[in-house]
């Protein structure tokens, strides 16, 4: 995750430093959008204004240690508390933040909680939506906001494909649906699902027919298992 906001922000930032634990990623990702990797954590840390935290959980502490001095601290860490970061960070500023994959191309959605500056705030605008959580319901919306881009992609690989045993080239199947996927998307601004389902499936006709087979299939249920299953995965 912290990769996709590096190359949403490419381009915005007058500067991004990275390190890694020694997997050589933060090389090739300063190489792909015009960064630096340094050395160290410590080293980053004399040099950086906002430093994104993007650890194991359970290395939070070590971390914390390798960056103290930080200024500010935007933790990307999953089912961590913004108290038990700010205790590791003392008189560092922190924010809790959670993404998701659209932040690389900048329409992403952040969940964030803490944190005053609003220099940290813009930076994140920059990525997409950024919408103000208490920390207790970051569980909730990361299952919600945070997973669902891959059970959406899902859903427009097995559509793609179905197209594509039907006949259509592989390639535009896919782009046919991903094209009515963002258009789908837009509408869903101004018309609620339920609208929008009604007013594509006419009584008697083909869309209707495939509405039968999703609730035949338990399609709806099957989406909310997935859902309480993160849910029950980031709550132990």
């Amino acid at each position: 995750m912290a990769a996709a906001m590096a190359r949403g922000w490419a381009g915005e930032l007058d500067r991004m430093l990275f390190t890694d634990s020694g997997s050589g990623r933060a090389r090739e990702l300063a190489r792909e959008v015009g960064g630096e990797a340094v050395g160290s954590n410590a080293e980053l840390v004399e040099a950086a204004d906002v430093v994104v935290l993007a650890v194991k959980p359970a290395m939070l502490d070590e971390a914390a240690g390798e960056l103290r001095g930080a200024k500010t601290v935007v933790s990307l860490l999953g089912a961590t508390p913004l108290e038990r970061v700010a205790a590791a960070f003392p008189g560092a500023e922190v924010l809790r933040a959670m993404p998701n994959v659209g932040v690389e191309v900048r329409r992403g959605v952040l969940c964030v909680a803490g944190g005053e500056s609003p220099e940290v705030r813009e930076m994140l605008e920059v990525l997409g939506r950024v919408v103000d959580l208490p920390d207790e319901d970051f569980d909730a919306a990361t299952a919600v906001m945070g997973c669902s881009p891959a059970y959406l992609a899902l859903a427009v690989e097995a559509i793609a494909d179905a197209g594509a045993k039907n006949g259509l080239d592989a390639e535009l199947s896919r782009e046919l649906v991903v094209e009515t996927t963002a258009g789908t998307a837009e509408l869903l601004r101004k018309r609620h699902p339920a609208d929008v389902r009604k007013a594509v499936a006419s009584p008697g006709g083909s869309t209707e027919a495939g509405l039968e087979a999703l609730d035949r299939e338990s399609v709806r249920e099957a989406f909310e298992a997935a859902v309480q299953a993160s849910l029950e995965r980031m709550r132990g």
